[in-house]
């Protein structure tokens, strides 16, 4: 697989960026997730949301959203205003159209109780960042190697 090559959520190897939703108001920790990613192994698309409402939005294509990509992979903050991580994905996996798009729960919570309930609400992975530049570039890293490279989805 070439290193601009992914399966994409529909599981199909597809010669495009991966197009990558962050929904994350913390103005640093978008910057360390760009920078992060610009050092990963795949082209990526990353699109940033800063609160819960305009993640929605983005998802659905909705008002100003509404030429937005599909993404392949969601990095879902769980503290963010007006509506915060946890009832994004509740919102999220309600919907028949969205359902399946990946979530990874990226926080600084370690909360055993946000943990519990991110995966009652059926995110598919839950991470604390690190706190440090070179810790999260090796969580990204990894998270790009693991979604895009060894998970398999179905075609539709």
């Amino acid at each position: 697989m070439s290193s601009d090559a992914h399966p994409g959520w529909h599981g199909v190897n597809i010669d495009k960026p991966v197009e990558i939703l962050l929904a994350e108001d913390n103005p640093g920790d978008v910057m360390l997730t760009r920078k992060a990613l610009e050092q990963g192994k795949l082209a990526n698309n990353l699109h940033v949301t800063t609160d819960g409402v305009d993640a929605l939005e983005f998802l659905r294509q909705d008002g100003e959203y509404e030429d937005a990509p599909r993404p392949d992979l969601i990095l879902l903050d769980l503290n963010m205003p007006r509506k915060d991580g946890q009832e994004v994905l509740e919102e999220l996996r309600a919907d028949d159209e969205l359902r399946r798009i990946p979530v990874v729960v990226l926080t600084s919570s370690e909360s055993e109780e946000d943990i519990v309930r991110s995966y009652e609400l059926n995110a598919n992975a839950y991470l604390t960042k690190p706190v440090d530049f070179d810790g999260f570039v090796e969580i990204v890293n990894r998270l790009e190697n693991f979604w895009f490279q060894v998970v398999k989805f179905p075609e539709k």
